[in-house]
């Protein structure tokens, strides 16, 4: 089969784009430059923009699977995520209909953001539920895709935090465990979910290829949850540090952060620690409910947290980010 992924140079997009090649299919890796790491057997990289129509009708052209990742995770203004993340899944969606006419499949990578923050499990059934920007451009990025569903063969998968190696959304936190800190927030315990990258990328695989992914959204998540303070002392573990568990008051991480988020509108320069963020990590949870792709996909997310957070450490040093 010959698939397209959206966004292939970034973390997810390379681990789908090797996991493809590996099964034989011939992939087209769309990204916006020239990046290391999709250097594959059967793998064309192809530069464009997501949110240009031209160059989707190029890239979707004769695809038999769509992987749709491309996106922005940061912006300073709200209305960048709206025209990235849910106007490029429509115009996605519209060139599949004028130049793929045997897709097979069109998958939209979601987010748990999409659905909101929860300390009891989110579940399918449930109506989403955004709190920031970033969740409700995703849970737009949905309705549209499901509003092409009387003609397109799609589904929308939401994984919650990714892990593991390639990834730069959570050097934040390796950084703050090699300083020695397992930082938590007052107030009750906040779980979180989280998912190994290969095993997003084999989810994504089993959603484009079941029968009974079409027209579904599934939550892909590890049984295993954690919290903020667990997962930098599995940081510690990994890079060999002790760590000290430390509760910063939640009005002093809004604070940095509305002070961060000014520095940004200042000058531009996005700094790691952002209004966007703080609002994650003082959200009451963020987990979600594997059971659904589990029943009806036959998807398990393996990976142990201990080993994920192992590797993301081995790929950090040896690129000498930590």
């Amino acid at each position: 089969m010959r698939a397209l992924v959206t966004g292939a140079g970034g973390f997810l997009g390379q681990a789908l784009v090797r996991q493809l090649s590996e099964r034989g299919d011939l992939v087209r890796a769309l990204v916006r430059r020239p990046a290391d790491g999709l250097e594959a057997p059967g793998v064309e990289v192809v530069v464009g923009d997501a949110t240009d129509a031209a160059s989707l009708a190029g890239a979707v052209r004769g695809c038999d699977l769509v992987f749709h990742l491309a996106g922005v995770r940061r912006a300073t203004d709200p209305e960048e995520f709206l025209r990235v993340n849910a106007g490029s899944t429509r115009l996605a969606l519209e060139a599949c209909l004028a130049e793929a006419p045997r897709l097979g499949r069109f998958v939209l990578a979601g987010s748990l953001a999409a659905a909101g923050p929860s300390r009891l499990p989110r579940r399918e059934d449930e109506p989403l539920a955004p709190v920031e920007p970033y969740g409700a451009s995703k849970a737009e990025a949905e309705r549209i895709a499901f509003s092409f569903a009387d003609r397109l063969p799609v589904t929308v998968v939401r994984p919650p935090r990714i892990v593991g190696p390639g990834d730069r959304e959570n050097l934040f936190f390796f950084r703050i465990a090699r300083a020695g800190w397992a930082v938590g927030f007052s107030g009750p315990p906040r779980p979180l979910s989280w998912i190994d990258v290969d095993d997003c990328a084999r989810g994504l695989l089993l959603a484009a290829t079941s029968d009974a992914a079409r027209g579904e959204a599934f939550f892909l998540a590890s049984p295993e949850t954690t919290d903020a303070p667990a997962l930098l002392e599995e940081v510690g573990r990994a890079l060999g540090v002790k760590t000290r568990r430390v509760t910063v008051p939640a009005p002093v991480l809004s604070g940095l952060a509305s002070a961060s988020g000014l520095v940004t509108r200042l000058t531009g320069r996005r700094l790691p620690l952002n209004p966007k963020l703080a609002a994650q990590l003082l959200a009451p949870g963020w987990v979600c409910d594997p059971a659904k792709a589990r029943e009806r996909l036959g998807f398990e997310a393996r990976t142990p947290l201990r080993d994920s957070v192992a590797r993301a450490a081995r790929w950090y040093r040896e690129r000498g980010l930590l």
